[in-house]
């Protein structure tokens, strides 16, 4: 074997025990789960191999399947704005801290060493009937019988801001991070106001990770299903919440299947208009 082609075949040598684990858990399953759309469940709950499109016709033209749809994408579109709202102030305070840096970072991962249903769950014994929050409105007399403030979309939508608020500070630090401070003294130094060169230099500078943390928010965000079904009522279940039902529950893995890649299909296209007009690139920079 020549040298040339040994060295052409090197780089493919090393990516393969990445490809093969990609291969193997990501892209076999997915295919198992697009013949398993196209098979058709029975009334004695049988499921028929081949290849019917009931499904897919169930999941397309069903209004409440769409409703649903457009309600996830709008909680999520709602959590990723609060996160970012709330996530940048936090992401610059961090990277402009001297000394303490380190200290905010550990302190911002302790969340990640917490199992997320854990996570979830505690909100109930703070706004529970019966939780911190009421007792203490109790005790101050602010009001008379406990306010009921659980499962609701304003409680799904605080635990998921809760779960995702660290994403988005994490990117938004790295892209803060790598910006020199000199360039703000500098645009000081030519006349502008602090707030001036926020707006002009450090916000644009920053957008990347700001990009790239609200876009994996709002993935995270759309395809979660443990808050809605721990913190949401029956009208607050999201579009996962029905692939758990029908796999779980009613063990239609047809129909599952088939609401599992609808969701797949719209998210995945959120990330090609993310990759036409921001670009793969920028979205690298900023978790990089």
């Amino acid at each position: 074997m020549s040298v040339e082609k040994r060295e052409a075949r090197q780089p493919w040598i090393l990516l393969f025990p990445a490809l093969s684990a990609v291969t193997l858990l990501l892209f076999v399953p997915l295919l198992f789960i697009l013949v398993y759309s196209f098979w058709l469940r029975t009334a004695t709950g049988a499921d028929v191999a081949g290849f019917y499109l009931d499904n897919w016709q169930e999941a397309l033209s069903d209004p409440f399947y769409r409703d649903i749809l457009i309600s996830t994408l709008r909680i999520a579109a709602i959590t990723t704005v609060a996160c970012a709202l709330m996530g940048y102030p936090s992401a610059y305070f961090i990277a402009r801290s001297q000394g303490n840096k380190a200290v905010l970072l550990l302190l911002l991962m302790l969340p990640f060493w917490i199992s997320y249903i854990i996570r979830t769950m505690s909100w109930i014994n703070i706004l529970g009937v019966s939780g911190a929050f009421n007792s203490a409105l109790l005790a101050l007399g602010i009001i008379d019988e406990p306010i009921q403030m659980l499962y609701n979309e304003v409680t799904v939508i605080l635990g998921l801001v809760h779960f995702l608020l660290p994403f988005m500070i994490l990117n938004i630090f790295v892209s803060l991070d790598g910006i020199d401070t000199n360039l703000e003294n500098a645009a000081n130094s030519l006349g502008a106001t602090r707030w001036q060169a926020f707006l002009q230099v450090t916000l644009p500078l920053s957008l990347p990770g700001l990009a790239a943390g609200g876009l994996l928010c709002f993935v995270l965000g759309a395809g979660t299903y443990i808050t809605p079904l721990v913190l949401g009522g029956p009208r607050d279940a999201m579009f996962a919440n029905l692939v758990f039902e029908a796999i779980i529950t009613q063990l239609n893995w047809p129909l599952g299947s088939a609401l599992s890649l609808m969701l797949l299909a719209v998210l995945g296209a959120l990330v090609m208009i993310y990759n036409r007009y921001l670009g793969m690139a920028q979205l690298m920079k900023g978790l990089g």
